[in-house]
């Protein structure tokens, strides 16, 4: 159960989250935001702070309830992931129906506030609003409004349209309890073999611009607020020019390449989406072939490991200082049913997890997605190789 509305002796209405009797600064709901954050990260204990670094893949029980085994995708117990380890952002998968969707997303929050300092959880998607059903890239619409793929959209070149479709999926993702979007993705369909394209808004960089803006505004708004579902912008650089149309997720694709130098044109909605407030990047699984930025050759590792990429390019020429989340599995293998695909860990592969883990985090990323390893992070920490 929600923990009751408490008054203090100068009538505040407030939550005792931390069940400690008294309203604590991050619970005080006439500070800024920004205060209330600082306040509660100093509360964290090093293992809840490591917990906020991960976002995991989480299922629910087919009649709304948690799962408290491991899944066909998730890798532990419901009650592990949020009690022992800490995690707070999930990825969620299959959704029968609203009505159970909607019981499962109530259970999930009610679990989080059994945590020391009952920080809810944030629910995370991939799009489910069309037709296409393809595990850790997107889901059909089901219950959900259905719409056309993001390509379909596209070609109505019309960004009041796009507007309106994100409105309508942010208001059925938040009835749902889902707060985050793991989209839009602005790759540049110009690779006609890639098998993705059906999910981006084309090859035209000016109106996947476009349409990119005006999907976030509409998931979005104008600000992040209460009414908003926060998204992340995907997949930094740009995806699409994979060698051969290969994809990404597996070995044979991981090389990304930029047939005639036209690195720019895939770079080109990221500065706009990001001055438009885009929540979260992601940056892609691909590693660049013969790339140069500014006349500096970059490193040919995946983009997610890059440090020219995330911190150099992202963080400080394009000034982004929000949250930049792994694409899925960067640092261990991940057990599907009876096979077990490698970690994304293109050019990079002789690491061990460790290694794996401490280079993201060089690089510049803020979460590592599909992970739950806390305690190679822990580690790293107690070996001095991370500061806390």
């Amino acid at each position: 159960m929600r923990p009751e509305l408490s008054t203090t002796d100068d009538g505040v209405e407030y939550r005792d989250l931390n069940g400690n009797g008294r309203m604590d600064p991050y619970e005080d709901p006439r500070l800024d935001v920004e205060s209330r954050v600082e306040d509660l990260l100093g509360r964290l204990s090093l293992e809840e702070k490591v917990g906020l670094m991960f976002q995991t893949v989480i299922e629910a029980g087919t009649d709304g309830s948690l799962l408290e085994h491991p899944g066909n995708i998730s890798k532990s117990p419901t009650s592990t992931v949020v009690l022992e380890k800490h995690l707070s952002h999930f990825n969620v998968h299959a959704l029968e129906d609203p009505r159970m969707a909607a019981r499962w997303s109530n259970a999930l929050q009610a679990l989080a506030e059994r945590t020391p300092h009952g920080i809810p959880v944030t629910v995370s998607t991939d799009p489910r609003h069309a037709f296409i059903e393809n595990v850790g890239v997107s889901f059909s619409a089901g219950a959900f409004s259905q719409w056309p793929e993001p390509l379909g959209l596209a070609a109505l070149r019309d960004p009041e349209a796009v507007c309106r479709f994100a409105d309508v999926a942010r208001q059925e993702y938040v009835a749902v309890g889902i707060r985050a979007a793991l989209h839009p993705t602005l790759d540049l369909a110009t690779e006609p073999r890639w098998a993705r394209q059906a999910g981006t808004f084309g090859q035209d960089p000016d109106l996947v611009t476009e349409l990119g803006v005006a999907y976030l505004k509409g998931f979005q708004g104008d600000s992040l607020g209460a009414g908003s579902v926060a998204c992340t912008s995907k997949h930094f650089p740009g995806g699409g020019p994979q060698k051969d149309g290969e994809d990404a997720h597996f070995p044979y694709g991981r090389e990304q390449v930029y047939p005639g130098g036209r690195f720019d044109d895939h770079l080109k909605p990221f500065p706009p989406i990001i001055e438009a407030g885009t929540a979260g990047i992601m940056p892609y699984y691909g590693m660049p072939i013969d790339l140069e930025v500014d006349g500096v050759p970059i490193e040919p590792i995946g983009f997610g490991y890059n440090k020219q990429v995330v911190t150099g390019l992202l963080r400080e020429k394009l000034g982004y200082d929000g949250v930049v989340v792994t694409d899925w599995e960067l640092v261990n293998d991940n057990h599907v049913g009876d096979q077990v695909l490698p970690a994304r860990a293109w050019g990079v592969e002789h690491l061990d997890p460790h290694g794996r883990m401490e280079l993201i985090l060089e690089a510049g990323a803020d979460q590592f997605g599909g992970e739950e390893c806390v305690d190679i992070l822990l580690d790293l920490v107690a070996q001095g190789r991370v500061t806390e």
